[in-house]
């Protein structure tokens, strides 16, 4: 993945350090507003901000777990419908064999198993995960991500991207630092 995003120049991106979120939010929205579409955040914790600056609206996990959710249920009302129909027809109290009611509980909780299941597998398979390696670790001050810095990345892959133009844009974002990324 990394790779395709190298230019033959050989650097994955530059790098640009900020001390704190709003300083972050501010430079992706002003790289946005630049033209720049392969830009990526990273922070120690979620900024909702940073991640709508950049353009990203992705709301494909809603529908996969809204999909989980009703396959769920669609498998609890199937299976008991097969269960009491089919495979073991007992009369209790001369209720009828697929009465909904009963079908609740058994709906109910395939519909959060599958919709909760759906929502992890999704979010990992959608986050790219697991993934060990990544070129903005090879930039020795992104270990700081983690604890108490905020980094905004330009790929070399963005067709506005040049090197020289887009390090200077991102040291007008008052960035503490910009860091080329070897892939």
């Amino acid at each position: 993945m990394a790779t395709a995003s190298t230019l033959p120049g050989g650097i994955y991106g530059l790098m640009a350090e900020f001390d704190d979120p709003h300083a972050l939010v501010a430079a992706a929205k002003r790289t946005y507003a630049a033209g720049y579409r392969k830009v990526d955040t990273f922070s120690p914790y979620p900024i909702e901000e940073a991640w709508e600056a950049i353009g990203h609206n992705d709301r494909r996990l809603s529908r996969i777990v809204l999909a989980g959710g009703l396959t769920g249920l669609l498998t609890g009302i199937a299976l008991q419908e097969w269960v009491h129909t089919i495979a073991y027809p007992i009369n209790i109290a001369g209720k009828p064999l697929n009465s909904w009611p009963q079908f609740v509980p058994v709906c109910f909780e395939l519909t959060i198993l599958f919709a909760a299941l759906s929502a992890v597998i999704g979010m990992v398979v959608l986050n790219g995960l697991p993934q060990p390696y990544h070129p903005v670790f090879n930039v020795e001050r992104f270990s700081r991500a983690s604890r108490d810095r905020f980094f905004l990345v330009v790929e070399a892959a963005d067709p506005k991207f040049d090197r020289k133009q887009t390090a200077e844009f991102l040291k007008g974002l008052s960035a503490t630092e910009v860091n080329e990324v070897e892939p």
